[in-house]
């Protein structure tokens, strides 16, 4: 995980899915408008989670990063190949396949497809655990519950930025799990500028 997260986090800031970091917004902020306060209320009681509290919001947004940190270096990892066996099999089709005999063709396709299911059931494998585990998942429902508390906080007339949380939504995070443990709180340093 790079630095500039933990450091973020120092300064009560999240970094998002590029990379920027981004000072919090404050839960005043939020609890000015009287529809956003009941939303986190309400949607806190239902996934156990305080919204209204700007050191929990930044752990969570900690360790949101952290989550998608992870997935975009096995997106990395996976996007070439299935670039180059994916959109470089038409290119190659055209330019030498389609010169050459009937079976060369079908073992072309044949293994081309291979490949790109291969490195799809891969990547879904390597995911599969981070996907199921109920924490993460926990954690990235309410992460989704707070960028609507965001939102319904800006059309109320508060001071939040038009892309708050500045991250997009999550697939696997619809069902809340309250059997699952917690995430462990990050550890920052004691230094200036900390409590």
């Amino acid at each position: 995980m790079p630095s500039n997260v933990l450091h973020a986090l120092q300064n009560g800031q999240f970094v998002d899915d590029g990379g920027e970091t981004h000072d919090l917004v404050p839960a005043s902020v939020i609890a000015a408008v009287p529809a956003a306060r009941e939303a986190a209320e309400k949607y806190g009681r239902e996934v156990r989670f305080d919204f209204l509290d700007d050191r929990a919001v930044l752990h969570l947004l900690y360790h949101r990063s952290q989550d998608t940190g992870k997935a975009a270096v096995l997106g990395c990892l996976f996007v070439v190949p299935l670039f180059v066996f994916g959109a470089g099999a038409w290119p190659f089709w055209d330019l030498v396949a389609v010169d050459k005999p009937r079976s060369f063709q079908i073992a072309f396709l044949v293994a081309d497809a291979v490949i790109v299911v291969g490195l799809l059931v891969a990547l879904y494998l390597l995911r599969r655990r981070s996907l199921l585990d109920e924490t993460n998942r926990n954690m990235r429902c309410r992460a989704r519950l707070y960028r609507k508390i965001a939102v319904i906080a800006r059309n109320g007339g508060a001071d939040v930025p038009s892309l708050y949380p500045h991250y997009g939504m999550y697939v696997t995070s619809r069902k809340f799990f309250p059997e699952a443990p917690e995430h462990p709180a990050p550890a920052l340093k004691e230094g200036p500028g900390r409590e």
